[in-house]
């Protein structure tokens, strides 16, 4: 069965003031919907994209790091979009038609690079409340997302308690652990780049740039398993992976590398857990490179202090940080099961089955 097409929607908010004490004075959220809001406005889920992705994480085939979502999210499936209304949002600072450094800074009428204002994943969270608010949504089902949609995920279950139902939190942690995004690198790279321009690239200049990151990216995601099965011959699996990496660097932004990457490198809920009341769905992969289930075994202990109801899903997957989408047969029932049964009726089991 295949999921009806999403809506691109966008809205604004005036006046959105950033953690760092900076205002933005307009901070558009691009965002795709699923489904319909009901008239209480309480049958939402908030579906939430990684680092480099985007809202296409809804479609069959997307490309996207994380791997496409479209058999989890859908008419009939784990979250179901005959009975939810699914809302999907670009994040602050990315580059799929949200407020980010590819965006006119008003007061150069250029786009702002690397002096866009610096914003933590709490930001990305309020610009998504007030553009949920906007629709009508007053609850919402479950937050969930893989990556650095897990940590939006976290965050608002413990910015919003109150609001949100379910959380589940794909290949992801509630903080940002050495393997993943790290900047300092990442700048120094940038800055031995003659295109970079001290972070105020020309249109296109750094397509080359980013489609070799893309590359090494796909590369320790776990990219070569994801694809082996459609692609057994290894060179052709290259060249694929090549058509990938290229596809994507011609729509992103490497400034957003940047923004994103240090609103992940500062995310730490570790001593704000006893906040969430939702039960919580952790799932990682066995393969994943970048967010490996010994991570699981570091936060489980403040999870139970803090009193968080959880249950725990490991993905026996070969394909790494792809397999929430991609293997998501491993886990669809699963997930299915959490979202039809009553928040209060959960049985968590955390590192237990």
């Amino acid at each position: 069965m295949s999921a009806t097409p999403a809506t691109w929607h966008r809205h604004a908010s005036r006046d959105l003031r950033l953690e760092c004490g900076a205002v933005l004075a307009e901070a558009t959220t691009a965002y795709r919907t699923l489904g319909r809001l009901n008239a209480a406005g309480d049958n939402a889920v908030l579906v939430l994209h990684g680092y480099t992705t985007s809202p296409a994480m809804l479609d069959e085939g997307a490309n996207v790091a994380e791997g496409s979502w479209s058999d989890l999210v859908g008419p009939g499936r784990a979250i179901d979009t005959d009975t939810h209304f699914v809302v999907c949002p670009n994040m602050l600072g990315s580059c799929y038609g949200s407020t980010g450094p590819g965006s006119t800074n008003p007061e150069t009428g250029e786009p702002y690079g690397v002096d866009f204002p610096r914003i933590t994943v709490a930001d990305i969270v309020a610009a998504q409340k007030q553009m949920l608010e906007s629709l009508g949504v007053r609850r919402l089902v479950a937050v969930a997302g893989p990556s650095l949609g897990g940590y939006q995920a976290w965050q608002w279950a413990t910015s919003h308690p109150d609001m949100v139902d379910r959380v589940v939190t794909a290949v992801s942690a509630p903080f940002n652990p050495p393997s993943a995004v790290q900047t300092h690198a990442l700048r120094e790279r940038l800055a031995a780049e003659a295109a970079w321009n001290n972070g105020h690239p020309a249109p296109g200049a750094m397509v080359g740039w980013l489609t070799r990151l893309r590359i090494d990216t796909l590369t320790r995601y776990g990219v070569d398993a994801e694809l082996q099965p459609r692609f057994p011959d290894a060179e052709a699996r290259a060249r694929e992976i090549l058509r990938l990496a290229r596809e994507w660097a011609e729509h992103f932004d490497a400034a957003s590398l940047l923004t994103l990457g240090a609103a992940a490198e500062c995310f730490d809920l570790r001593d704000r857990l006893d906040r969430i009341r939702a039960p919580v769905l952790v799932v990682q992969s066995r393969s994943d490179a970048v967010f490996s289930p010994t991570l699981v075994r570091e936060f489980a202990p403040l999870l139970d202090a803090a009193g968080v109801p959880w249950s725990y899903q490991e993905l026996d997957s070969d394909k790494g940080h792809f397999a929430s989408g991609a293997d998501a047969a491993l886990w669809a029932d699963v997930l299915a099961r959490f979202m039809r049964t009553p928040p209060t009726r959960w049985t968590s089991w955390g590192l237990g089955a």
